[in-house]
């Protein structure tokens, strides 16, 4: 839960730094792009769960 919590002020803290200074959103801005995001993530957790993981 600690990392979530980190995670979610780092990333808060990032996007407060690029609307101060009039950035892009470094975020995808549709859903298929979110979409996408996530199926890594699923992706990588099926892996490992499989025990597909080189190390």
């Amino acid at each position: 839960m600690k990392e979530v919590l980190l995670a979610l002020v780092t990333g808060s803290v990032v996007g407060i730094l690029f609307a101060v200074f009039r950035l892009p959103a470094p975020a995808p801005p549709t859903l298929a792009g979110v979409a996408g995001i996530v199926g890594i993530f699923l992706g990588y957790v099926v892996a490992l769960k499989m025990g597909w993981s080189i190390r």
